[in-house]
């Protein structure tokens, strides 16, 4: 396609791969899109108008080239547009599928804010990376030097892979410690399938152990090392563990069997598929199968925790959220999708209590209104006296949000000093701790966020430690002669 027929949004209308039945997809766990076929991806990148101030790059927290790499699509230069796409994220393909891009480029876009459609940036963008890979462009690190000085990481999910990625470019020994048996952390074991299938994920990590990274599954710190062992090991340490400890109800019954946190409903169903033996599924615990499932949240994660429930063939699935459609934090298309698979929404629903004598039977909800303005400027939700019902429940699931566990503790390091909130304190200019050589990138820093941040986090991370590392080195020459 020729340069000159770009701008063509006028005359053609957005279109996305084409999205499987919900009968058919709920009966399994595939990714629930097709991928584009050549001329498809080339006519819908061709719709980009090119213009002067890139809002879908600026929202990117990657700043990714957007525009570039679709006008190189739409001219069949895919190699180029891979080049370009890659060159400012470590995870295209995987950001192309689970970007909640309506909230950002294509949110963003010039012409979608102009009634004409967006781009469909996400779909493009998995279609560049998938291709890339199905032709072998994509190909394991080849430091121009090496470098003797090591870095060690801890957590190897998507901030922690995308600093290791970015060191291991400039020539340094890095070393990923992980306490999860597999590589990928939230992609592996948070993710479903069908959101994100899992040897997309182990291809990264595969290429990643190709280029000479050296991974340590089964590790923890605090158990296997401490802090201190670590820091002596390896020249730098990055701290980019995520935050993993679920927000708990306090409601009366929060206690009783069959409530379980979102992370271990989705692990548990996650593992099943990478082919694990999970007992607390198999003996039908964390298996949703001819039961009704009440999930209280209104994020991503509960979105990912109904749509698994319908997999598992529950009997009926219902998601219950404070705050109406509108204010709900979750993607937008991840609403339509678990609708479209039969999941109910209670919008303006709260949990008031948990009934049952010994396992959860049913979940109290107090219907809710919306007030004034918070503090975070979202309408508050205030309660309607008297308004409750009652919805049966074989299994709730809090899907509330994640705060960061107690590091400093569990590291055997009482001096990494740690926000109010919990989170790793950083000075925000070189990302470093209050232990020298000690870095933090992605939620353990931000706070729960999304995967595009954690990218983000982790190639800033990457930057500063090869800066502290190079004035290190340079102190040093400056003291020998």
């Amino acid at each position: 396609m020729a340069t000159s027929k770009m701008l063509r949004f006028v005359t053609i209308g957005p279109a996305t791969p084409e999205k499987r039945q919900a009968s058919e997809r709920r009966e399994d766990f595939h990714e629930i899109y097709a991928g584009y076929a050549a001329a498809k991806a080339e006519e819908q990148a061709s719709r980009c108008s090119q213009c002067g101030v890139p809002f879908c790059q600026v929202h990117c927290p990657l700043h990714n080239n957007i525009p570039d790499w679709l006008k190189l699509t739409a001219e069949g230069r895919l190699e180029e547009a891979y080049e370009v796409s890659s060159a400012t994220n470590n995870m295209p393909e995987v950001c192309g599928r689970i970007c909640p891009q309506d909230r950002l480029c294509e949110g963003n876009c010039v012409i979608e804010q102009s009634t004409h459609g967006a781009v469909t940036i996400g779909s493009v963008e998995k279609y560049i990376t998938d291709t890339a890979w199905e032709m072998g462009w994509v190909k394991p690190i080849t430091p121009v030097r090496e470098r003797h000085e090591s870095i060690g990481i801890v957590g190897a999910g998507p901030a922690g892979l995308a600093a290791a990625e970015e060191l291991r470019k400039l020539g340094f020994q890095v070393t990923v410690y992980d306490r999860y048996d597999r590589a990928g952390g939230l992609l592996i074991y948070g993710i479903p399938n069908f959101k994100l299938e899992k040897e997309i994920v182990e291809r990264r990590t595969k290429r990643l152990e190709e280029s000479g990274i050296v991974f340590k599954t089964d590790f923890e710190v605090g158990r296997d090392a401490t802090l201190d062992d670590l820091r002596e090991a390896h020249d730098a340490v990055l701290i980019a563990t995520g935050v993993y400890k679920a927000r708990m109800m306090e409601t009366p019954g929060a206690g009783l069997k069959g409530v379980f946190p979102a992370m271990r409903y989705l692990t548990a169903s996650n593992r099943k598929g990478l082919g694990d033996e999970v007992a607390d599924f198999d003996d039908g615990t964390l298996n949703a199968e001819g039961k009704s499932v009440v999930v209280i949240g209104g994020g991503d994660t509960a979105m990912d925790c109904v749509r698994t429930a319908i997999r598992q063939g529950a009997k009926n699935v219902t998601c219950l959220y404070r705050r109406d459609r509108e204010n709900m934090p979750g993607s937008m298309r991840e609403v339509a999708n678990a609708e479209e698979e039969g999941v109910r929404f209670e919008w303006l629903a709260a949990p008031k209590a948990l009934l049952g004598d010994d396992k959860v039977t049913a979940v109290r909800a107090q219907r809710m209104r919306l007030g004034l303005p918070d503090s975070s400027g979202r309408r508050a939700p205030e309660a309607i006296p008297g308004a409750t019902f009652d919805l049966p429940a074989d299994i709730a699931i809090e899907a509330l949000g994640f705060d960061p566990e107690d590091l400093p503790t569990l590291f055997g390091a009482p001096a990494l000093k740690v926000s109010r909130w919990g989170t790793i304190a950083c000075d925000f200019r070189t990302q470093m701790t209050n232990i020298e050589g000690v870095f933090g990138a992605g939620d353990i820093v931000r706070g729960a966020s999304l995967v595009v941040w954690a990218i983000r986090d982790g190639r800033d991370a990457a930057a500063q430690i090869a800066s502290y590392i190079e004035a290190k080195s340079a102190l040093a020459k400056m003291a020998a002669e």
